[in-house]
């Protein structure tokens, strides 16, 4: 690596890494334990994504890569991994459920609006939807989850769509999920547009102006959240009108497009 390439790489780090150990450091999260899931990481990550072509990865040859012993390297390769795959379950479950409410014609009224559901009874309740579109998560749970984030409420013993997204309320563990699973997904882009060729790069764009009025900043968050919300709902109708069949299920392919808001903090960050 040049010295001018790892000096940009090392300002990029520092520059990820700040939002982070904020909220590392308010969560209790010391550098004694960033360190270990560090190590951790860059040795799954060599296991996995570095080994000679046509070769099995060792020990000895991820250590030298990693810089770290081989003693420390097998010990990090033979720790299990922490599981948060509980909440991250949920939260994929919770997403589709909206989806499919929102998509899916039997849980829809006569203009294609999100019906209001009855909770339990017949094939266009919101039990079914639950069953169709979360596995095996019970109704009454699925119904917590989403009345918790302000997604649904009940009327009359029906439960009514009034948030077309699910953005964790009351539960700090499942918006921890969507930190890790966001963010991934943000620099594994990235990282595929750096080491892919012109024609095969993906699409990732941020409009930004360092001379906004802040008399305006109000009005354009909320048209900015109204535009994008409306840009995810049609890209989440056409996705569900391609989806393969239940039977082709392990033939399906993840895809995903985020959009965020960001304001720096005037007295913390500079862009």
């Amino acid at each position: 690596m040049t010295e001018n390439l790892q000096a940009t790489l090392s300002r990029a780090i520092l520059t990820l890494l700040r939002p982070l150990v904020r909220i590392l450091i308010r969560n209790g999260i010391a550098y004694g334990s960033f360190a270990e899931l560090a190590k951790k990481t860059y040795v799954d990550v060599a296991f996995e994504d570095f080994a000679p072509e046509g070769k099995k990865q060792t020990i000895s040859r991820v250590s030298a890569l990693t810089g770290l012993t081989r003693k420390e390297t097998r010990r990090l390769h033979e720790l299990q991994d922490t599981d948060a795959g509980g909440s991250e379950q949920k939260y994929n479950r919770a997403v589709r459920v909206i989806s499919g409410w929102v998509n899916d014609p039997r849980f829809q009224d006569a203009v294609g609006e999100p019906a209001e559901l009855p909770i339990e009874d017949g094939e266009h309740s919101f039990a079914e939807l639950v069953k169709k579109y979360s596995g095996d998560m019970t109704t009454r749970s699925m119904l917590a989850v989403l009345e918790t984030a302000g997604s649904v409420v009940r009327r009359d013993g029906n439960v009514k769509l009034v948030r077309r997204a699910y953005l964790p309320g009351n539960d700090p563990t499942e918006k921890l999920v969507i930190l890790g699973k966001d963010s991934a997904e943000l620099i594994a882009t990235i990282d595929h547009n750096l080491t892919s060729p012109p024609d095969r790069l993906w699409f990732q764009r941020k409009v930004s102006n360092h001379l906004v009025d802040p008399a305006a900043l109000d009005a354009f968050r909320a048209m900015a959240a109204q535009k994008s919300q409306m840009l995810l709902e049609d890209f989440d109708a056409w996705l569900a009108e391609h989806e393969v069949s239940e039977e082709q299920a392990d033939d399906g392919r993840y895809v995903s497009v985020g959009i965020y808001y960001h304001e720096p903090d005037s007295n913390r960050e500079k862009p």
